[in-house]
Protein backbone atom coordinates (compact mmCIF):
# COMPACT_ATOMS: atom_id res chain seq x y z
CA UNK A 1 0.00 0.00 0.00
CA UNK A 2 1.07 3.44 -0.60
CA UNK A 3 -0.34 6.77 0.48
CA UNK A 4 0.64 10.37 -1.14
CA UNK A 5 -0.79 13.58 -0.42
CA UNK A 6 -0.74 16.98 -1.89
CA UNK A 7 -2.50 20.81 -0.71
CA UNK A 8 -4.45 22.83 -2.70
CA UNK A 9 -3.89 25.88 -3.40
CA UNK A 10 -4.59 29.93 -3.78
CA UNK A 11 -2.41 32.44 -5.19
CA UNK A 12 -2.77 35.33 -3.31
CA UNK A 13 -0.53 38.18 -5.91
CA UNK A 14 0.71 38.04 -9.20
CA UNK A 15 -2.42 35.93 -10.55
CA UNK A 16 -1.65 35.61 -15.10
CA UNK A 17 1.92 37.60 -15.01
CA UNK A 18 3.25 34.66 -12.61
CA UNK A 19 3.55 32.99 -15.78
CA UNK A 20 6.32 35.29 -16.99
CA UNK A 21 8.19 35.44 -14.19
CA UNK A 22 6.34 37.98 -11.82
CA UNK A 23 6.98 37.51 -7.61
CA UNK A 24 3.72 35.81 -6.69
CA UNK A 25 3.03 34.58 -2.84
CA UNK A 26 0.68 31.43 -2.98
CA UNK A 27 -0.89 29.94 0.00
CA UNK A 28 -1.44 26.23 0.27
CA UNK A 29 -4.86 24.91 1.91
CA UNK A 30 -5.46 22.86 4.60
CA UNK A 31 -7.59 20.43 2.36
CA UNK A 32 -5.99 18.93 -0.76
CA UNK A 33 -6.15 15.23 -2.33
CA UNK A 34 -4.85 12.06 -1.41
CA UNK A 35 -3.74 9.21 -3.16
CA UNK A 36 -3.74 5.30 -2.07
CA UNK A 37 -2.03 2.17 -4.34
CA UNK A 38 -2.62 -1.02 -3.81
CA UNK A 39 -1.17 -3.93 -5.82
CA UNK A 40 -2.10 -7.44 -6.12
CA UNK A 41 -0.32 -10.55 -8.24
CA UNK A 42 -1.41 -11.09 -11.43
CA UNK A 43 -0.58 -12.71 -14.83
CA UNK A 44 -3.08 -10.00 -16.91
CA UNK A 45 -2.02 -6.73 -14.86
CA UNK A 46 -3.77 -3.98 -15.00
CA UNK A 47 -4.56 -0.17 -13.55
CA UNK A 48 -8.00 0.22 -12.09
CA UNK A 49 -8.56 3.77 -11.09
CA UNK A 50 -11.53 5.55 -8.70
CA UNK A 51 -11.57 8.94 -7.81
CA UNK A 52 -14.05 9.90 -5.32
CA UNK A 53 -15.07 13.62 -3.64
CA UNK A 54 -15.52 14.88 -0.94
CA UNK A 55 -18.76 13.03 0.15
CA UNK A 56 -17.05 9.95 -0.63
CA UNK A 57 -18.57 9.30 -3.95
CA UNK A 58 -17.35 7.83 -7.10
CA UNK A 59 -17.67 10.91 -9.62
CA UNK A 60 -15.04 8.75 -12.30
CA UNK A 61 -13.26 5.42 -13.03
CA UNK A 62 -12.06 3.67 -15.55
CA UNK A 63 -8.85 1.25 -15.80
CA UNK A 64 -5.55 0.78 -18.42
CA UNK A 65 -3.87 -2.05 -19.79
CA UNK A 66 0.20 -1.46 -18.65
CA UNK A 67 2.42 -1.37 -21.93
CA UNK A 68 0.83 1.78 -23.71
CA UNK A 69 -1.88 2.81 -20.94
CA UNK A 70 -4.72 2.69 -23.44
CA UNK A 71 -8.64 3.25 -23.05
CA UNK A 72 -10.50 0.79 -23.23
CA UNK A 73 -12.36 0.75 -26.44
CA UNK A 74 -15.23 3.85 -26.90
CA UNK A 75 -13.70 5.74 -23.70
CA UNK A 76 -12.85 9.15 -24.61
CA UNK A 77 -13.96 11.35 -21.24
CA UNK A 78 -12.02 14.34 -20.88
CA UNK A 79 -10.85 12.50 -17.35
CA UNK A 80 -9.40 9.61 -18.94
CA UNK A 81 -7.74 11.26 -21.61
CA UNK A 82 -6.11 13.59 -19.35
CA UNK A 83 -4.87 10.62 -16.47
CA UNK A 84 -3.84 8.63 -19.41
CA UNK A 85 -1.37 11.48 -20.86
CA UNK A 86 -0.36 12.20 -16.70
CA UNK A 87 0.68 8.07 -17.16
CA UNK A 88 2.13 8.41 -20.27
CA UNK A 89 4.57 11.81 -18.89
CA UNK A 90 5.40 9.38 -16.01
CA UNK A 91 6.91 6.40 -18.33
CA UNK A 92 8.40 8.84 -20.68
CA UNK A 93 10.47 9.83 -17.31
CA UNK A 94 10.62 6.61 -15.93
CA UNK A 95 10.75 3.30 -17.93
CA UNK A 96 10.18 1.33 -15.04
CA UNK A 97 7.09 2.93 -14.62
CA UNK A 98 4.60 0.16 -13.98
CA UNK A 99 6.47 -2.60 -15.54
CA UNK A 100 6.03 -5.46 -13.03
CA UNK A 101 2.93 -8.23 -12.99
CA UNK A 102 0.83 -6.80 -10.34
CA UNK A 103 -3.04 -5.50 -10.68
CA UNK A 104 -2.70 -1.85 -9.71
CA UNK A 105 -5.71 -0.19 -7.58
CA UNK A 106 -5.38 3.31 -7.01
CA UNK A 107 -8.49 5.45 -5.22
CA UNK A 108 -7.92 9.32 -4.69
CA UNK A 109 -10.18 10.78 -2.72
CA UNK A 110 -10.51 14.89 -3.05
CA UNK A 111 -11.16 16.89 0.88
CA UNK A 112 -13.23 19.58 -1.12
CA UNK A 113 -15.40 19.83 -4.00
CA UNK A 114 -13.83 19.45 -7.23
CA UNK A 115 -15.87 22.34 -8.33
CA UNK A 116 -13.61 25.26 -6.09
CA UNK A 117 -10.77 25.24 -8.46
CA UNK A 118 -8.44 24.47 -5.35
CA UNK A 119 -6.13 22.27 -7.64
CA UNK A 120 -7.26 18.57 -7.99
CA UNK A 121 -5.50 18.37 -11.08
CA UNK A 122 -2.41 19.89 -9.33
CA UNK A 123 -2.62 17.67 -6.15
CA UNK A 124 -3.33 14.72 -9.13
CA UNK A 125 -0.44 15.82 -11.18
CA UNK A 126 2.15 16.11 -7.75
CA UNK A 127 0.38 12.61 -6.11
CA UNK A 128 1.22 10.86 -9.42
CA UNK A 129 4.58 12.19 -9.73
CA UNK A 130 5.80 10.95 -6.06
CA UNK A 131 4.67 7.34 -6.64
CA UNK A 132 6.53 7.57 -10.34
CA UNK A 133 9.30 8.85 -8.99
CA UNK A 134 9.51 11.65 -11.43
CA UNK A 135 9.61 15.56 -11.48
CA UNK A 136 6.16 16.73 -10.42
CA UNK A 137 6.91 20.28 -11.86
CA UNK A 138 8.50 18.10 -15.61
CA UNK A 139 4.95 15.74 -15.88
CA UNK A 140 3.32 19.38 -15.35
CA UNK A 141 5.14 21.69 -18.14
CA UNK A 142 4.88 18.98 -20.46
CA UNK A 143 1.10 17.75 -20.03
CA UNK A 144 -0.69 21.06 -19.54
CA UNK A 145 -0.10 24.89 -19.59
CA UNK A 146 0.28 26.62 -16.02
CA UNK A 147 2.94 28.74 -13.88
CA UNK A 148 4.16 25.88 -11.67
CA UNK A 149 3.04 27.24 -8.43
CA UNK A 150 0.47 24.99 -7.85
CA UNK A 151 2.57 22.41 -7.69
CA UNK A 152 4.94 24.22 -5.37
CA UNK A 153 1.86 24.79 -2.98
CA UNK A 154 1.23 20.74 -3.40
CA UNK A 155 3.96 20.09 -1.35
CA UNK A 156 4.54 22.64 1.04
CA UNK A 157 3.03 23.34 4.41
CA UNK A 158 2.88 27.01 4.84
CA UNK A 159 2.99 30.30 2.82
CA UNK A 160 5.33 30.58 -0.39
CA UNK A 161 7.32 32.70 -2.37
CA UNK A 162 7.20 31.81 -6.25
CA UNK A 163 8.58 32.74 -9.32
CA UNK A 164 8.57 31.14 -12.36
CA UNK A 165 12.31 31.49 -13.84
CA UNK A 166 13.48 31.24 -17.16
CA UNK A 167 15.72 28.30 -15.23
CA UNK A 168 12.89 26.93 -13.88
CA UNK A 169 10.61 27.41 -10.40
CA UNK A 170 12.41 29.36 -7.80
CA UNK A 171 10.49 29.17 -4.46
CA UNK A 172 10.85 29.32 -0.85
CA UNK A 173 9.02 29.44 2.29
CA UNK A 174 7.97 32.87 3.27
CA UNK A 175 6.06 33.96 6.92
CA UNK A 176 2.91 35.53 5.87
CA UNK A 177 0.83 36.03 9.01
CA UNK A 178 -0.07 39.39 9.45
CA UNK A 179 -1.43 40.70 12.65
CA UNK A 180 -4.57 41.49 10.59
CA UNK A 181 -5.51 37.93 9.28
CA UNK A 182 -8.36 37.75 11.07
CA UNK A 183 -9.28 40.06 9.20
CA UNK A 184 -9.05 38.22 6.09
CA UNK A 185 -11.59 36.10 4.36
CA UNK A 186 -11.45 34.10 1.30
CA UNK A 187 -14.67 33.22 -0.30
CA UNK A 188 -16.03 30.71 -3.01
CA UNK A 189 -18.06 32.63 -6.28
CA UNK A 190 -18.88 29.92 -7.92
CA UNK A 191 -17.84 29.77 -10.64
CA UNK A 192 -15.13 27.92 -11.36
CA UNK A 193 -12.61 29.14 -14.41
CA UNK A 194 -11.29 26.81 -17.15
CA UNK A 195 -7.60 27.63 -16.79
CA UNK A 196 -6.19 26.54 -19.88
CA UNK A 197 -8.80 28.79 -21.74
CA UNK A 198 -7.77 31.96 -19.38
CA UNK A 199 -4.01 31.76 -20.27
CA UNK A 200 -4.96 31.37 -23.90
CA UNK A 201 -6.37 34.68 -23.69
CA UNK A 202 -4.28 36.24 -21.31
CA UNK A 203 -1.00 35.31 -23.74
CA UNK A 204 -3.10 36.69 -26.77
CA UNK A 205 -2.94 40.21 -24.92
CA UNK A 206 -0.49 42.72 -26.56
CA UNK A 207 1.53 43.10 -23.76
CA UNK A 208 4.12 45.46 -24.99
CA UNK A 209 4.15 47.17 -21.13
CA UNK A 210 4.70 43.70 -19.53
CA UNK A 211 7.84 43.88 -18.37
CA UNK A 212 6.83 47.46 -16.52
CA UNK A 213 3.88 45.07 -15.17
CA UNK A 214 6.05 42.25 -13.84
CA UNK A 215 8.20 44.51 -11.65
CA UNK A 216 5.28 46.24 -10.29
CA UNK A 217 3.47 43.39 -9.42
CA UNK A 218 6.93 41.61 -7.92
CA UNK A 219 7.53 44.58 -5.87
CA UNK A 220 4.01 44.59 -4.47
CA UNK A 221 4.60 40.97 -3.81
CA UNK A 222 7.42 41.85 -1.27
CA UNK A 223 5.43 44.76 -0.05
CA UNK A 224 2.32 42.44 1.00
CA UNK A 225 5.01 40.04 2.51
CA UNK A 226 6.27 43.29 4.81
CA UNK A 227 3.18 44.47 5.31
CA UNK A 228 1.66 44.43 8.53
CA UNK A 229 -0.48 47.27 9.08
CA UNK A 230 -4.38 46.44 7.81
CA UNK A 231 -5.08 49.94 5.56
CA UNK A 232 -1.60 49.19 4.06
CA UNK A 233 -2.28 46.00 2.98
CA UNK A 234 -5.51 47.59 1.33
CA UNK A 235 -3.46 49.63 -0.43
CA UNK A 236 -1.11 47.07 -1.92
CA UNK A 237 -4.36 45.15 -3.19
CA UNK A 238 -6.16 47.39 -4.80
CA UNK A 239 -2.90 49.02 -6.38
CA UNK A 240 -2.55 45.02 -7.19
CA UNK A 241 -6.34 45.35 -8.99
CA UNK A 242 -5.83 48.50 -10.59
CA UNK A 243 -2.43 47.24 -12.63
CA UNK A 244 -4.48 43.87 -13.95
CA UNK A 245 -7.26 45.67 -14.96
CA UNK A 246 -5.42 47.70 -17.25
CA UNK A 247 -3.12 44.93 -18.47
CA UNK A 248 -6.69 42.19 -18.77
CA UNK A 249 -8.82 44.89 -19.77
CA UNK A 250 -11.28 44.15 -17.59
CA UNK A 251 -13.40 45.58 -14.53
CA UNK A 252 -12.08 45.02 -11.08
CA UNK A 253 -14.33 42.10 -9.25
CA UNK A 254 -15.09 45.10 -6.38
CA UNK A 255 -16.47 47.54 -8.77
CA UNK A 256 -18.22 44.74 -10.89
CA UNK A 257 -20.09 42.73 -8.10
CA UNK A 258 -19.58 44.85 -4.43
CA UNK A 259 -18.80 48.17 -4.44
CA UNK A 260 -20.93 48.71 -1.37
CA UNK A 261 -18.50 46.36 1.00
CA UNK A 262 -17.05 47.66 3.65
CA UNK A 263 -13.36 46.99 3.06
CA UNK A 264 -11.18 46.08 0.03
CA UNK A 265 -11.49 42.94 -2.09
CA UNK A 266 -9.27 41.03 -4.55
CA UNK A 267 -9.30 38.46 -6.93
CA UNK A 268 -7.37 35.50 -6.85
CA UNK A 269 -6.22 32.67 -9.75
CA UNK A 270 -7.91 33.52 -12.44
CA UNK A 271 -10.58 36.02 -12.79
CA UNK A 272 -14.45 35.67 -12.58
CA UNK A 273 -14.28 32.73 -11.02
CA UNK A 274 -12.95 30.20 -8.02
CA UNK A 275 -12.12 32.41 -4.96
CA UNK A 276 -11.73 36.05 -3.57
CA UNK A 277 -10.06 37.50 -0.80
CA UNK A 278 -11.87 40.01 1.08
CA UNK A 279 -10.17 42.40 3.84
CA UNK A 280 -13.13 43.93 6.35
CA UNK A 281 -12.94 45.07 9.92
CA UNK A 282 -16.08 44.39 10.50
CA UNK A 283 -17.04 41.07 12.50
CA UNK A 284 -16.78 37.97 10.90
CA UNK A 285 -20.81 37.36 11.17
CA UNK A 286 -21.47 40.48 9.23
CA UNK A 287 -19.00 39.86 6.40
CA UNK A 288 -20.59 36.58 6.00
CA UNK A 289 -23.82 37.73 6.08
CA UNK A 290 -22.91 40.20 3.71
CA UNK A 291 -21.53 37.83 1.17
CA UNK A 292 -24.84 35.37 1.63
CA UNK A 293 -27.04 38.16 0.78
CA UNK A 294 -25.32 38.45 -2.57
CA UNK A 295 -25.76 34.72 -2.68
CA UNK A 296 -22.41 33.66 -1.91
CA UNK A 297 -22.35 30.54 0.74
CA UNK A 298 -18.83 29.81 1.39
CA UNK A 299 -16.57 32.28 3.21
CA UNK A 300 -13.66 31.13 5.34
CA UNK A 301 -11.27 32.76 8.05
CA UNK A 302 -7.81 32.92 6.92
CA UNK A 303 -7.44 30.16 9.68
CA UNK A 304 -9.92 28.22 8.33
CA UNK A 305 -8.65 27.50 4.98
Amino acid sequence: MGHYFGHGKLLLSGEYVVLDGAKAIALPTKAGQSMTVRYERSFDPKLYWASKDIDGNTWFQTQFEFWNFDLRPGEKSPEAVFLQKLLRGIRNQNQHFLREEMNVYVETNLGFPKEWGLGSSSTLIYNLAQWGYVSPFELLFKTSPGSGYDIACAQSNGPILYKNDKEGPIYSPVIFSPSFKDSLYFIYRGNKQNTPKEISTYRALNKLKLPDTIKEISSITNQLLNSNDGKDFCFLIREHENILAKLLNRSKVKDESFSDFDGEIKSLGAWGGDFILAYSENSKKNVQEYFKNKGLDYCFSYEEI
